[in-house]
């Protein structure tokens, strides 16, 4: 049986770690805020008190944190690498972004060569984390496949392998980026119905099950009506993501996107980026007509 670590038991983290659960596999886990981990262990995890601890028996260890520095911290200041097994892979599954992941693959070959890197973030937000129908964006050393397919499987309703380690962040960054601005549109329009006094549940009416409203946006559009904002893919992560994907590109050279990343630190700054990406809505429109 493949025993798996999963580090990082946020939004994410936590229903994948239920979804190993739910798939039988031997499941360790540890988080900095122990209440998560205590939940899982409920469910038949075991509960580790650091990151070396956690590691130090896997087949396949799972970093899902916040962001590169985060993951740089467990990896090498933490222990977790030096701790890994021999032959164990190290699927990383956190959205860092390509300069982040580069310095991993860098680490890994300078400290453990004896260890297989994974690059493997995931397309979806929590509600497909719980369903396990995330989308594993992979990509590594061939001869890594079988290893971790047990892992990926029980995550995700499929797994994309993209060539060498670095492309699966790549990707990421391409799918958060159109992520961003289908948020952004939604929001937008619904904004645009309040100034033209238009009632919200009409506004939904019209555009739900439109051509333009994918389901992912169609879920964001009734939250939104709603005025409900409890985070599935907080404003202030999916920020950081749009950011890590200007910095791979010349300035200047995405203007829309440079536009929107400086809105939504406004709104960050204004205290909502623990809540919903859809909370930008109370951001646009007039004065008269935004939403407290």
């Amino acid at each position: 049986m493949t025993r798996v670590a999963v580090l990082g038991l946020g939004g994410m983290g936590t229903p994948m770690a239920a979804s190993l659960l739910r798939a039988g596999l031997d499941t360790v886990v540890w988080n900095r805020h122990p209440e998560p981990a205590r939940a899982l262990a409920e469910r038949g995890a075991v509960v580790a008190a650091d990151p070396a601890e956690a590691v130090c028996r896997a087949d396949v260890a799972v970093t899902m944190l916040t962001d590169g520095p985060a993951v740089r911290a467990v990896a090498a200041d933490q222990g977790m690498l030096a701790a890994l097994p021999a032959g164990a892979v190290w699927a990383q599954m956190s959205t860092i972004g390509v300069a982040e992941t580069e310095r991993l693959v860098e680490l890994v070959s300078a400290e453990r060569p004896d260890v297989t890197l994974v690059d493997a973030p995931v397309a979806g937000s929590r509600g497909p984390a719980e369903q396990g129908r995330l989308t594993v964006l992979a990509s590594g050393p061939e001869q890594a496949r079988e290893r971790v397919a047990p892992v990926f499987d029980a995550v995700g309703q499929r797994t994309l392998w993209l060539g060498p380690a670095g492309a699966g962040s790549r990707l990421k960054l391409v799918n958060n980026l159109l992520l961003a601005f289908v948020n952004e549109g939604v929001a937008a329009a619904v904004a645009l119905g309040d100034t033209l006094g238009l009632d919200r549940d009409t506004v939904r009416q019209a555009l739900d099950g439109s051509p333009l409203v994918a389901p992912w946006a169609a879920e964001k559009l009734a939250r939104v009506v709603r005025d409900e904002h409890g985070a599935q893919y907080p404003l202030a992560l999916a920020l950081k993501d749009v950011e890590l994907a200007l910095r791979e590109a010349p300035a200047g050279s995405f203007p829309a996107a440079e536009a929107l990343a400086a809105e939504w630190r406004r709104a960050a700054d204004r205290g909502l980026g623990d809540d919903d990406l859809t909370v930008v809505t109370r951001m646009l429109g007039s004065d008269a007509t935004r939403r407290p």
